[in-house]
């Protein structure tokens, strides 16, 4: 068993579901409770959108590890489990069951959610980490992009099947008032383009700890075409790209008036715990050489991810203040 949680990536996945729950227990159902509102999606309904989610997420990385035995046997060797610990027919078993049980959960999910299409994303989703597998990753960035983007998806995932709903049940009293729900949406924009950046920077940096094992299998990553130098600046670009968006979301939309308690520990969240930990980060990697320093970096930036998913914490008090005042 533990031979299959490490070819799902356990942790990863973990990761996952903690954010899909973060998204809608600390960052929508304060601010819907804010309005007086209630969340519509039921708990069942988001349970079958999470393990959806996790399945198709799931079996990517089984996929990924089928088609990669050989690389991965040159760059991580101790890490290889397909060949080794679980043969390749139940890794391919693995992958269609799970994608299978994906787009079941998924289609139900969407059904649910009273916009059907929305089904569409976890078939389209499924599709592409079988062709990023397959062909994508060893083009030039455009596996790097397309791990970003699919890593991006997960925050949007529960306001896009939620806000339909919220807008079905109180659409009158929206119009009423002539406001909306968009808040939500922005919020989730903000997590998701924080996860994109973090995650291409750290595929990219991935791809330089893997470069000797990508050179000999004639793939055209970032470092094998452009050199290992270039590819930090470029991995150090997007860094500063991070950290300058920071300032820009805070300073243009985080900014709390008359709530200065509040104001104050977003600001200490980003400084602290966010933009000075990318700040160090880049100055390390920026002296890195060897392949355990770059692996470090990796690790480093999956720390700083999660840092920003802690951030919902934040939002919650901020929302949670702000109710309380209200009330």
């Amino acid at each position: 068993m533990i031979h299959y949680l490490r070819l799902l990536r356990a942790q990863n996945l973990l990761i996952v579901g903690l954010t899909l729950y973060a998204m809608r227990w600390l960052v929508i159902e304060p601010i819907v409770r804010l309005y007086g509102f209630e969340l519509q999606f039921s708990e069942l309904d988001f349970a079958a959108l999470a393990l959806a989610t996790l399945a198709i997420t799931g079996g990517g990385y089984a996929i990924n590890d089928y088609f990669d035995t050989k690389l991965d046997l040159m760059n991580r060797p101790e890490e290889v489990v397909v060949g080794k610990h679980v043969s390749r027919r139940a890794t391919m078993a693995l992958h269609i069951g799970l994608n299978v049980a994906g787009v079941v959960l998924g289609t139900y999910a969407g059904y649910r959610s009273g916009v059907p299409q929305l089904s569409f994303i976890f078939l389209m989703v499924a599709g592409l980490l079988w062709f990023y597998s397959t062909t994508f990753k060893r083009q030039f960035f455009l596996g790097n992009f397309l791990v970003a983007l699919v890593t991006a998806l997960v925050p949007l995932l529960p306001v896009m099947f939620e806000l339909p709903l919220l807008n079905q049940r109180y659409g009158e009293i929206l119009i009423h008032f002539s406001t909306n729900l968009n808040v939500l949406f922005f919020w989730m924009l903000g997590f998701s383009f924080f996860a994109f950046l973090t995650t291409l920077i750290r595929e990219i940096v991935k791809d330089i700890e893997d470069f000797e094992g990508d050179r000999s299998f004639g793939r055209n990553t970032l470092p094998v075409v452009l050199g290992t130098f270039y590819t930090k600046i470029v991995a150090l670009g997007l860094l500063a790209l991070a950290i300058g968006s920071l300032a820009f979301i805070y300073t243009r939309f985080l900014r709390v008036d008359g709530e200065q308690l509040a104001d104050n520990l977003t600001y200490y969240y980003f400084l602290l715990a966010l933009a000075m930990p990318m700040v160090a980060l880049s100055i390390f990697l920026a002296r890195a050489k060897a392949k355990e320093e770059f692996h470090f970096a990796a690790n480093m930036l999956k720390v700083v991810m999660l840092l920003g998913l802690a951030f919902s914490l934040v939002v919650y008090y901020i929302y949670g203040h702000l109710f309380w005042q209200e009330s």
